[in-house]
């Protein structure tokens, strides 16, 4: 990257916490990564829903309306 470039990070995001993130899934074991992807869809809290890949720019547009 060049010097003049500067990485710009989401809101509550930093370089540290980028970090940590990618040391945490570049450490996990085989069995660890299929233990953590598995264990998301025990969370009642959220659904996962399979959609056709064209609708995902809409679906995202309006869970970015949501959020605001």
């Amino acid at each position: 990257m060049e010097e003049s470039q500067k990485t710009i990070f989401p809101p509550g995001w930093d370089e540290h916490r980028v970090q940590s993130v990618l040391s945490h899934y570049e450490s996990q074991s085989e069995e660890e990564a299929v233990a953590e992807d598995e264990s998301v869809y025990e969370d009642s809290q959220q659904t996962f829903m399979e959609v056709p890949n064209e609708l995902v720019p809409t679906i995202r547009e309006l869970l970015a309306r949501r959020g605001a």
